[in-house]
């Protein structure tokens, strides 16, 4: 077994799309970055990439290279999971933590959880989703997520070392 974490942040900012979890969520705001700025989506890939050992995120995906502005997040996470099945592993579970005043999460946590199983291909009942507000830590522009990954090693009838490469 391995477990990984994995920890973003990002700064609320006008005019662009709030995405947490590839689910795009009602708000004035949404996160800035040099892609789609999901903080879920990308603290998701930092665990399953620390798991195995592999490069993080952004030595993977560079924010100085101009061919990931304003991508989808899912296209990191599909990469780090064909390394996790490439290593021979697979999912057990998945428990994260967001940190942020607004937007509540609460209304929108099944359906974050519902994506982010889909994305990860495990049952929804092996995803986590929690949300906390910073309680005065001076963080209250910005969302912060925190995730934990166990994973397991797979049966060799179960690997799939003939999934596709993400188009990257």
């Amino acid at each position: 077994m391995k477990i990984g974490y994995g920890w973003d942040s990002h700064e609320f900012k006008g005019g662009i799309p709030l995405k947490i979890g590839g689910v795009e969520i009602p708000f004035a705001k949404g996160l800035g970055g040099h892609s789609d700025g999901d903080v879920l989506l990308h603290a998701i890939t930092d665990a399953l990439l620390g798991a195995i050992a592999a490069p993080d995120i952004g030595t993977l995906f560079s924010p100085s290279d101009p061919k990931w502005k304003g991508a989808d997040s899912a296209v990191f996470l599909a990469e780090a999971l064909r390394r996790v099945s490439e290593a021979g592993y697979r999912i057990v579970n998945v428990d994260s933590t967001l940190i942020l005043a607004q937007p509540k999460i609460g209304p929108h946590a099944d359906v974050i959880r519902q994506r982010v199983s889909e994305l990860l291909d495990v049952p929804p009942d092996r995803i986590g989703i929690k949300a906390k507000t910073p309680e005065g830590m001076g963080t209250d522009n910005a969302a912060i997520a925190h995730v934990v990954v166990l994973l397991e090693r797979a049966p060799r009838n179960v690997r799939r070392k003939s999934q596709k490469k993400p188009q990257l």
